[in-house]
C-alpha cells in the first residue's frame, strides 16, 4: 500500500476510534473496538488481537479477531515477548526468519507487535498484528499503531 493511502487509511481508522473509544475508559472494551475496527479496516491484516502479560512473565491471549489464536505464549519466546522484553514495537519483515517465532498459523508471513501500557507506563499487554503477505508492516505501521495501542489505557486524541 502507499505510504499516502495508507496514512489516509490509518487517518479514518483514528478518527473512527476517537468518537468509538469515548464511549468507554474500560481497557477490555477499547481492546475489543481497537481489534474489530483495525481488523476490517485494514485488509491486509490476517490476526489483530491483544495478548495480555500475567505474572508469570506469559501472555494470554485477549480479544481478538482471526483464526484461533495461541492461547498462552511462554516467557522468552516470539515476537510477542520480544516486544515485551526490548520495551518497543517489533516488525518482522518474514516470521519465518524470526528466532523463536511461535507458528500459531503457519500462512503468516510477517507481523508486528506494539506493546500497551498502563497509566504507570508498565507493559501490560501487547498489541500483535499478523498478515499472510511477507514485508507487510513498516514505520508508519509502527507509528500509527503505537498511536492506537496508547488509546488502550490512555486518553484519545485524534494526531493525523
Amino acid at each position: 500500500m502507499v505510504s499516502a493511502s495508507k496514512q489516509r487509511r490509518y487517518a479514518s481508522i483514528q478518527a473512527q476510534l476517537v468518537e468509538l473509544l469515548a464511549k468507554s475508559d474500560d481497557p477490555t472494551a477499547r481492546m475489543a473496538t481497537i481489534v474489530a475496527l483495525l481488523h476490517h479496516k485494514q485488509p491486509r491484516f490476517s490476526w489483530t488481537g491483544f495478548y495480555r502479560k500475567v505474572e508469570s512473565g506469559d501472555l494470554l491471549v485477549g480479544v481478538y479477531q482471526g483464526l484461533v489464536a495461541c492461547q498462552v505464549l511462554p516467557e522468552g519466546v516470539g515476537v510477542c515477548q520480544a516486544a515485551v522484553q526490548r520495551g518497543q514495537t517489533v516488525v518482522v519483515a518474514d516470521v519465518h526468519s524470526f528466532p523463536g517465532h511461535i507458528a500459531c498459523d503457519s500462512r503468516s508471513r510477517s507481523e508486528i507487535v506494539v506493546p500497551v501500557r498502563d497509566a504507570d507506563g508498565a507493559i501490560v499487554a501487547v498489541l500483535d498484528v499478523d498478515s499472510t503477505r511477507p514485508d507487510s508492516f513498516d514505520a508508519l505501521d509502527a507509528e500509527q499503531l503505537e498511536i492506537i495501542a496508547g488509546w488502550v489505557y490512555g486518553p484519545t486524541q485524534f494526531e493525523i
